[in-house]
């Protein structure tokens, strides 16, 4: 959009994403129009094990970069951007004396002091929690992974002493980013109960957890670590943006700045509450499909409902007064992207698709499209080729670190087709492991009628009509471009006080667009067949871990 068009009389508000990968700044006006994004790639350190590693001052120069570049590219003074909020990977950051980082690694280098969401070195810890079965994991499906907080806090004491107990603030990077934007230590309900058993629906922390599991310093403390102020996602923090932050941001101090969500979270809040023709959506008939790196579901209700190895209820944690269950896959766009990379046609895909400037997945898509003539027919591109894409594990609804991947039906073709071939399994395979999690929350009384799909992953509207056919839901893409960097800007608008609650904001600032109605014709009969061969494939690869 022209910087001509923007009213500076009017108010604007930017909301800032930090991925796996990068941070992105979007600037919106009240209506929920980006008008501009900016990106900036970070670094992640990866060693052996599936350890995965950040620098919090990384991440935070990245925002500074984008925030300033999306300011600029904006010509808006800075007093009409009046609110700024964050939303981030659940990715655990630990701080020291003076704010100063400390190492989570044995490296002992210190600016590597974020341990990233999808870090897996606390396995045998989370699994020693699971064994225990205390009355907090009834709010996480009944097991808790790896991915969380308290498995990886324990590691931490386990194997690096010095870290954890010089350690001052333990933060979810979201919360962090709040702190360094505002100097407020106030936690946002979203990270404390979805990734720290704060439980929410007690206004408490349980200390009998805490001293189970052997970190009975942080109960001892009074949870001054991890956080004694929990507040409602939106809540302006402080006096919002500090002196310093504001210099660094290009932003004017005073600036609101609000309590922040988990990254797919805000992408639930940016999609599920949207506008129809019809009216608004009830967000309690939509699943919020967030299809990135990893994929992540949300459902809400307005009671808690336990659905085993899927993770909640949790109370208040995306839509304030409403229970959300979490469930999704931890390796997703992900997982396709090292798919087709280990297939020999790779390299010469990966140039063909430089040369037309397309990502190599993209671009496969692309090529898929030319030899069909529905969407729906890709599925038979698929051939005899089935893939159970866990490369990172299941995370619902098995709640199970150690599955991994099984590929079925390969032969010694090399060629590109062959390539297309796999890809689209891959795709089918992502398809049925959300299927499954949407059927075991539905054997729990939580039904659903329609899939809100956003994410990098699921733009592609080939992918979009495949995911529906294989669930035999409809799917529907918000007509924003960026639901997560509008989910977050909502907040940033309640923060500053130009809508009253997170839901006046979702019904103000987004509304649905493309619809992709499942094909119940002979192709997704296929995706019927399909789906018990994903099932068959999921239980022997099981088998097979118990076995060997």
């Amino acid at each position: 959009m022209s910087q001509l068009l923007h009213d500076v009389s009017a108010s604007y508000v930017i909301g800032v994403d930090v991925g796996t990968g990068s941070a992105r700044a979007g600037l919106f006006d009240l209506q929920g129009n980006m008008l501009h994004v900016v990106k900036q790639d970070i670094t992640t350190f990866q060693d052996d094990n599936a350890r995965f590693e950040q620098s919090s001052e990384n991440i935070w120069q990245a925002i500074c970069t984008s925030v300033k570049a999306v300011v600029s590219a904006s010509a808006l003074p800075t007093k009409s951007i009046v609110g700024l909020s964050f939303d981030a990977t659940c990715s655990l950051v630990v701080m020291g004396q003076d704010n100063q980082s400390l190492p989570v690694g044995e490296h002992g280098i210190a600016e590597r002091n974020v341990m990233v969401w999808m870090d897996q070195r606390a396995t045998e810890q989370a699994r020693m929690i699971n064994n225990l079965g205390h009355s907090v994991l009834n709010y996480v499906g009944n097991r808790i992974s790896p991915e969380m907080q308290t498995p990886k806090l324990l590691w931490l004491k386990t194997h690096l002493p010095e870290t954890y107990h010089n350690a001052q603030h333990f933060f979810d990077l979201t919360d962090y980013l709040t702190f360094r934007a505002s100097g407020s230590l106030a936690r946002s309900i979203c990270t404390v109960v979805c990734k720290w058993t704060y439980l929410a629906h007690e206004n408490r922390w349980d200390n009998s957890y805490f001293e189970a599991i052997g970190l009975e310093e942080l109960s001892a403390t009074q949870f001054s670590k991890i956080g004694t102020d929990i507040v409602p996602p939106g809540t302006a923090l402080a006096d919002g943006l500090t002196d310093d932050a504001a210099e660094q941001l290009g932003l004017l101090a005073g600036t609101a700045v609000a309590a922040g969500l988990i990254d797919a979270h805000a992408g639930g809040v940016g999609s599920v509450g949207a506008r129809t023709e019809e009216g608004t959506a009830s967000p309690a008939e939509c699943l919020a499909y967030v299809f990135g790196t990893s994929a992540c579901t949300l459902t809400t209700s307005s009671s808690a409902t336990t659905v085993p190895g899927v993770w909640g209820p949790y109370f208040s944690a995306m839509i304030p007064g409403t229970w959300l269950n979490e469930a999704g896959q931890s390796a997703a766009g992900a997982a396709i992207d090292h798919l087709v990379s280990m297939h020999p046609a790779a390299p010469k895909a990966s140039l063909l698709a430089k040369d037309a400037g397309f990502p190599l997945s993209v671009w496969l898509s692309k090529q898929a499209q030319t030899k069909i003539s529905h969407a729906s027919d890709a599925v038979n591109l698929a051939k005899n080729v089935h893939v159970v894409p866990e490369f990172l594990g299941n995370r619902a609804p098995f709640a199970e670190p150690n599955a991994r991947a099984i590929i079925a039906g390969l032969d010694m073709d090399k060629s590109i087709d062959s390539l297309i071939t796999l890809y689209i399994a891959g795709i089918c395979g992502l398809a049925y492991g959300l299927r499954q999690i949407i059927e075991a929350q539905a054997n729990q009384g939580l039904n659903i009628a329609h899939v809100v799909i956003s994410g990098g992953a699921g733009q592609d509207p080939l992918v979009r009509q495949l995911i529906a056919d294989a669930i035999g839901k409809e799917v529907i893409a918000p007509k924003a471009d960026e639901p997560v960097l509008l989910g977050t800007a909502m907040l940033a608008a309640v923060a500053a006080g130009k809508h009253s609650n997170v839901e006046s904001a979702m019904r103000a600032m987004s509304s649905f667009g493309e619809r992709y109605p499942p094909n119940l014709s002979a192709e997704h009969q296929k995706h019927e067949g399909r789906y018990l061969a994903f099932l068959k494939l999921q239980s022997a690869a099981r088998e097979l871990q118990s076995i060997c």
